[in-house]
């Protein structure tokens, strides 16, 4: 069981010095010298002992039994109501004659203290496009460049290393097959974004479909006229996300917390180009070993449909 912080007892111990008062015979001021406690606490026990037994021996809560300045469930309930209705905790104060730091209280114990609270938590549309290539997900992540093992590897924050900048990592996700490329960049920019970009798009023609729209966030790298003109003239359609809603661009945002979860901080690493080297054969596993789950637990290389001849020499 839980025992409040600063409990000398345990119920073993409590029971021990009961029966050392009720039958052998040890004087209260003896027993509370014997288990370090006060005289006043040994009777408590040997109280609840003698009348209710072991059970009684545990903790009981220090809430008071009575209390008689509660609100009232009818007024809690009012409250509640009048929140539903979009009412300030101001307002609602005003109009029942609480204090506004209850009405606070109240609001925070009914989970009302927010405005998004009142809102119902938008449906999950979950959607995927009937082929491979029909929609590409680009998206970035920055990463810590490594020059040597961090704090978290030797334990000495003394010796972390600061000031030394960022690498990005660039993904590029298949919405059909969940088929997937990333590379390590120095930076951000359009011309990373542009290099990367013909880098997928020869990555994913190794699997026999050509890229038919590309869907990014609205980052200035991707919303930059060299780089949308550029997926102009390949043929593509470039969809953007909905401003600050990062799940519509969710395949991209799942695969990199994979990839953050099983490459980037699954080892240590003695710096950046060793991160770097592991990188590919990672997403050789990620594509053609690791199980899916919303595959049904198959891998995204068995749904790029290649040819047995094409599949091989990919997986070799």
């Amino acid at each position: 069981m839980d025992y409040h912080q600063n409990a000398r007892l345990t119920v073993h111990s409590r029971e021990t010095l009961a029966k050392n008062v009720l039958t052998a015979g040890l004087t209260l001021n003896a027993a509370a010298a014997a288990f370090n406690v006060s005289p006043k606490t040994a009777a408590k026990w040997v109280r609840r002992y003698r009348s209710e037994g072991r059970a009684g021996l545990t903790d009981r809560s220090s809430r008071p039994q009575n209390s008689p300045t509660q609100t009232s469930e009818e007024l809690a309930r009012r409250v509640e109501q009048l929140r539903r209705q979009r009412w300030t905790g101001f307002r609602i104060a005003c109009h029942t004659g609480l204090s506004r730091a209850t009405v606070s209280r109240l609001l925070r114990r009914l989970g009302l203290n927010r405005w998004r609270s009142l809102d119902p938590a938008p449906l999950i549309q979950r959607y995927e496009r009937a082929r491979p290539g029909d929609l590409i997900h680009f998206d970035i992540k920055r990463l810590a460049r490594i020059v040597r093992p961090g704090h978290r590897v030797h334990g000495d924050r003394s010796q972390q290393a600061r000031g030394v900048g960022w690498e990005y990592l660039h993904v590029a996700v298949d919405d059909h097959s969940r088929i997937a490329f990333a590379q390590i960049l120095p930076c951000q920019d359009h011309h990373a974004a542009l290099w990367f970009f013909h880098a997928a798009r020869a990555h994913f023609s190794r699997f026999g479909f050509s890229t038919r729209a590309i869907l990014t966030d609205n980052g200035s790298c991707y919303i930059d006229g060299s780089f949308r003109s550029r997926v102009f003239r390949a043929g593509m359609r470039h969809l953007f996300t909905r401003p600050y809603t990062p799940r519509t661009n969710g395949k991209a945002e799942r695969f990199i917390q994979t990839a953050l979860r099983e490459w980037a901080y699954s080892r240590t690493y003695q710096n950046s180009l060793d991160r770097m080297e592991q990188l590919d054969l990672w997403l050789h596993d990620y594509n053609f070993h690791r199980p899916h789950s919303s595959l049904d637990y198959n891998t995204p290389a068995s749904r790029s449909a290649p040819n047995r001849n094409n599949l091989l020499s990919l997986h070799s």
